[in-house]
């Protein structure tokens, strides 16, 4: 084989190298290329998926009416009031839940503040939470998140009852899930009985009392 042939063969080995490489170049930024445009895509698709409630232009269907307020105190006091069980009241109210909304949640979180001010709890004479769930709402089992969960229910109720108002919407976005009046009910439920076993009173009593103060309107 001569000098010449060897040269040729070497170039064309070089030019090949340099058009993979030219390719490989062109794949790389076209990939890169790519994965800008999902990314972008994805970070518009995750800031439209945070729907907060009650913001303006929403249609009037999706705002709860009086009737819904009305409705959703009277179930959780009346199931209460007969020692309905938990889950049957979930079942039961859900309906009344507009998807990404924080209502019913509101609502229960007023009538848990109203329970605290029922029993007399105060800064001089407080209602404790420690193991106020496990005495209170022995029925439901909480795992990692959904503790966190409970824990700013049962707090933004207690800071009502202290005289301010949570931001609710600005916690809940976060969540990344629409079950914040669930845990809402299951806050409500526990200081409504803790609010009558601190009264020395049966459940029952505590919320036929409650369901004669003046209800909260509609959100």
């Amino acid at each position: 084989m001569t000098s010449e042939t060897l040269t040729c063969s070497s170039a064309a080995r070089i030019s090949r190298a340099r058009l993979s490489s030219g390719s490989s170049r062109t794949d790389s930024t076209l990939a890169r290329k790519r994965t800008t445009k999902l990314r972008a895509s994805a970070g518009k698709a995750a800031r439209r998926s945070v729907v907060l409630p009650y913001r303006r232009g929403m249609p009037a269907r999706k705002r709860p009416t009086p009737e819904d307020t009305a409705t959703a105190r009277r179930v959780l006091l009346d199931g209460l009031a007969r020692d309905a069980d938990i889950f049957e009241l979930v079942s039961e109210l859900a309906p009344l839940h507009p998807r990404d909304n924080t209502f019913p949640g509101e609502l229960f979180l007023r009538l848990a503040a109203d329970a605290l001010n029922w029993c007399g709890a105060s800064r001089a004479d407080p209602l404790p939470l420690e193991g106020l769930r496990e005495r209170f709402l022995p029925e439901c089992s909480f795992r990692g998140r959904q503790n966190t969960k409970l824990q700013y229910a049962m707090l933004a109720a207690a800071a009502l009852h202290g005289g301010t108002e949570p931001d609710l919407l600005d916690e809940v976005a976060w969540w990344q899930t629409d079950d914040f009046w669930q845990y809402a009910l299951f806050a409500a439920v526990a200081y409504i009985r803790a609010a009558a076993s601190r009264a020395g009173v049966p459940v029952r009593q505590a919320c036929q009392d409650l369901a004669q103060r003046p209800g909260h309107p509609a959100p």
